[in-house]
């Protein structure tokens, strides 16, 4: 064999070895890890329905596919509704606890995913070898990801990265099935997890339930800005989340602490676990007080610091009471209820020191006929001596004296508000006039601070003062001074109430304001202020309601139509706000339920009903719109043919309208837009007395409607309707008549929000 032969055949057995090798690991290589049917089932039955819905049917069902016996196992609902639906064959895959613990087969795989189609059949594999064994994990994570695309097109499964802080493993008191992560809680049924602790973790989920962990990186992790609580022996106390959760230190970390535990907590810290251990506590002590100006989702404006962004991990933590976690939207604007701790330039966390007190608030003043809340220039008047504060190019605060009679002209391009807000402090009350709004009283003069800020839409102008002084202003303008005591003590008793909650909804924190002026909240210095509505503020000093210790919404109408109804209309369910019922507005009423309903037609048409409202012109009024009218409002529908109520709410309330065309049925739901869609400023309305008025908006939505045909053909809807509002809360005139009835403010209040109590704040 000469050279050239055996570098071949040398070659060749080389190639032979590979192949002998290749042929031996491919037999010994293990085969790939399963998953059993029952977490294929939760995962498949999350893609069609959240966790509440899958248990909702089980509830539902006639009959379970399981035994008697072993209907409380978890998967039974996700089975059922796998079997029911048809994605699961009980054939293939049994209804008993043995079948759900085994191992999900390639067979049953092609079953599943030829019902979403052949090409997810065939990417499955399926031979006549691998009918019975086991579908590999990660290859069935692949196939789920391709179904969701089918059964899932709005996307509700979802994958999210999060460090897995918790189970019941080693959280005191979590409910069974809770998984605590740094991104939410989520039940995690029938999944193993406590494996994964302090890892950083991918996992589908739906609502706040995990159908699936899909990666796991590794054990090292930091968790930033949590709250340490107290450190003691080398145990680190930290809240994670709500939950509370100790760390031993070990080694060099506990003797340090050991040392210094006196100087760590409380206090905030990044805390960094290696594989379970806590290796590392860096305490953040750099702290930041003052009132707050402005709070948007990344930054937050604190009086003398300017605006600061917020870090990436930015926590509100609740100290006093009972310990909770809050959002950045908790900050209240125009308070200095919290400490800020600060690092690198960025707010990392508040901490709430002390419970909301409600003394002032932050009206932010609209345009000229409350259109706009952008002003294009600003032109005041100083009643009193005043001081002007304001920024210079370094950042730091200039103050200046305004004189009594002083007129400023103000503009976006005004150098003093270059670098930030202008504040205006007079010594005395109704220390501004501002000369270029209108109100109903003329040009309006305020009390309190007044500051102007440059957006870039324009001005804004935000009127800081006392919240008694505020409702002094408000209660005039949404009720007549004329009215009785007892009536405006209740109208001062509402807004304090509401005025409170939207202090706390922060509606307007991004400019710095809690409320605006107009029928939005509350109407706010419209009217001038009335020696009768004063005393109703001063006689009512602090009163809020409140219903199990929290101050309620209180909502207030103007008139009814002799029924009230529930909180429902806003699209929320009853039970979330108990102590608005609806009721007869009338002396021994009963509450109303949807039987009620069924006569409505008849009883808002009626002018023979007895009710604390009934002597008011908006009680009954009428009014008519054309079937083009209403085309011009639903051009989809084409010509209209038919106009019903279709739906009602409590206390008879329009909850959804039909409109039937030649071309499609439009429907309109909810009240608010009922009233904006049958509304029409050229369409007359008459009320009950007689006189009549025009409106873009119906009145209300406690209305009949009735079809009529002219002998020309055309088409048009009369109205039939009472009351003016949303129907929700307390009736302004009903609580008149009550008063002068001989009823006491309480007695009123009694009567409109059941349950509430009186409280002084």
């Amino acid at each position: 064999m000469n050279g050239k032969n055996k570098m071949i055949a040398w070659i060749a057995g080389i190639i032979g070895v590979i192949i002998l090798l290749i042929v031996v690991i491919v037999r010994i290589e293990p085969e790939k890890e399963g998953i059993t049917r029952a977490e294929v089932s939760k995962a498949l039955a999350l893609a069609l329905a959240d966790r509440k819905e899958c248990e909702a049917e089980a509830k539902q069902r006639e009959k379970s596919w399981f035994s008697e016996q072993e209907q409380d196992n978890w998967f039974v609902k996700y089975m059922d509704l796998l079997y029911e639906r048809g994605y699961l064959n009980p054939e293939l895959t049994p209804a008993d606890l043995e079948s759900a613990q085994k191992e999900f087969t390639y067979q049953e795989a092609a079953y599943t995913a030829a019902k979403y189609s052949g090409r997810l059949k065939r990417q499955v594999g399926l031979k006549d070898k691998n009918r019975q064994k086991p579908f590999p994990a990660d290859q069935w994570w692949e196939l789920y990801r391709e179904i969701l695309k089918e059964a899932d097109p709005d996307e509700n499964v979802k994958e999210i990265t999060a460090i897995l802080y918790g189970t019941p493993s080693n959280i005191q008191g979590a409910p069974s099935w809770t998984a605590y992560t740094t991104e939410g809680e989520y039940g995690f049924q029938g999944l193993a997890l406590d494996a994964w602790l302090d890892h950083e973790i991918r996992f589908m989920v739906r609502g706040n339930e995990i159908a699936a962990v899909t990666a796991v990186k590794n054990g090292s992790v930091v968790y930033r800005n949590i709250w340490l609580s107290e450190v003691k022996d080398g145990v680190f106390k930290a809240y994670m989340g709500a939950a509370s959760r100790e760390f031993k230190a070990e080694g060099k970390l506990a003797e340090e602490a050991k040392k210094t535990e006196g100087r760590l907590a409380p206090n905030l810290a990044d805390l960094y676990v290696e594989h379970g251990r806590l290796s590392r506590v860096t305490v953040k002590k750099e702290r930041i007080h003052g009132k707050i100006l402005s709070v948007t989702e990344d930054t937050v404006e604190i009086e003398g610091y300017g605006t600061i962004p917020l870090d990436e991990n930015f926590y509100v933590y609740k100290l006093f009471g009972e310990f909770s976690v809050l959002g950045a939207a908790d900050i209240l604007v125009g308070y200095d209820l919290q400490e800020f701790v600060a690092a690198d330039g960025k707010l990392c966390a508040a901490l709430l020191e002390r419970p909301f007190d409600a003394r002032t608030i932050r009206v932010l003043l609209m345009d000229t006929g409350f259109k706009n809340l952008f002003h294009k220039k600003a032109e005041l008047e100083l009643n009193c001596d005043a001081r002007l504060v304001c920024k210079n190019d370094d950042g730091d605060s200039k103050e200046s004296t305004l004189k009594k009679g002083e007129v400023l002209t103000l503009t976006a391009e005004d150098e003093r508000l270059k670098h930030g807000r202008m504040t205006i402090i007079p010594e005395k009350e109704e220390g501004i006039t501002i000369c270029s709004l209108e109100r109903a009283q003329g040009q309006p003069v305020y009390s309190g601070s007044l500051e102007i800020k440059k957006e870039e839409e324009g001005l804004v102008l935000i009127n800081e003062l006392y919240l008694e002084d505020y409702l002094k202003k408000v209660v005039p303008s949404e009720m007549p001074a004329s009215y009785e005591k007892e009536a405006l003590k209740t109208q001062a008793v509402c807004a304090r109430t509401y005025a409170y909650r939207q202090i706390q909804g922060n509606t307007y924190g991004a400019y710095g304001a809690h409320v605006d002026d107009s029928t939005s909240f509350q109407v706010y210095n419209n009217t001038q202020t009335n020696e009768r509505t004063d005393q109703a503020v001063d006689e009512t000093y602090g009163q809020l309601l409140t219903f199990d210790g929290e101050p309620i919404d209180a909502f207030y109408y103007s008139t009814s139509c002799g029924h009230g109804a529930d909180g429902s209309v806003w699209g929320n369910t009853g039970e979330n706000l108990p102590y608005l019922r609806s009721m007869q507005i009338k002396n021994g009423a009963r509450e109303l339920t949807m039987e009620d309903n069924d006569t409505f037609d008849a009883y808002i048409r009626s002018r023979n009903i007895t009710s604390y409202d009934a002597e008011y012109p908006m009680f009954r009024w009428q009014t008519e719109i054309t079937a083009e009218q209403i085309a011009a409002k639903a051009p989809e529908a084409g010509t209209i043919q038919d106009l019903t109520v279709s739906a009602r709410g409590l206390g008879g309330i329009a909850s959804e309208l039909t409109v039937k065309g030649d071309q499609d049925t439009v429907r309109i739901k909810g009240q608010s837009a009922i009233r904006t869609f049958l509304g029409n400023e050229e369409n007359a309305i008459r009320r009950q007395d007689g006189s009549k008025m025009n409106a873009a908006s119906l009145p209300s939505a406690f209305i009949s409607v009735d079809k009529i045909t002219e002998e020309d053909g055309s088409i048009f809807f009369r109205i039939y309707g009472g009351g003016y509002g949303h129907g929700v809360g307390m009736s302004q005139n009903g609580a008149q008549s009550m008063a002068k009835s001989g009823k006491t403010y309480k007695d009123i209040l009694d009567f409109f929000y059941h349950g509430a109590e009186l409280m002084e704040n």
